[in-house]
């Protein structure tokens, strides 16, 4: 069974990834010193492997809601189909209708990748923008 089958489990999955930018602030507090300690640790690197960090989780994220919503789409059109095909059928109606709301989460997990995204990159770049410049 795919993870996309399962829409409790690929949203436990999603929170797990989302770890790194939960714990954004606590991360950046413990790693990147105030300006008197600033050469005791090399910020720039910190910074350099935080923003790698948050890039592929990102990705690994959008990458897996994608490839879900894609799935969920494809079982919606098939359900449709058998639909037409025996309206009065009324485990296809629920499947059906079982399979648009998980589709209609998985979209909206996608404003919530947003959201998380521009937070975490706010908070980082308030940071870390004095030690790394990230490529655009």
């Amino acid at each position: 069974m795919s993870l996309c089958e399962d829409l409790s489990e690929f949203l436990e999955s999603l929170q797990k990834m989302r770890l790194v930018d939960d714990r954004i602030v606590y991360t950046l507090n413990t790693t990147i010193p105030t300006p008197s300690f600033a050469n005791k640790v090399d910020a720039p690197a910190t910074c350099k492997d935080l923003f790698a960090q948050l890039v592929k989780t990102h990705t690994d994220r959008d990458s897996g809601i994608q490839k879900c919503i894609d799935y969920s789409k494809v079982k919606v059109e098939k359900l449709k189909e058998e639909k037409k095909a025996d309206p009065d059928n009324q485990k296809i109606i629920k499947a059906l209708k079982r399979e648009q709301m998980k589709l209609r989460e998985l979209q909206l997990q996608v404003n919530v990748e947003e959201v998380i995204r521009a937070r975490s990159l706010k908070i980082y770049n308030e940071k870390c923008r004095v030690y790394y410049k990230p490529p655009q």
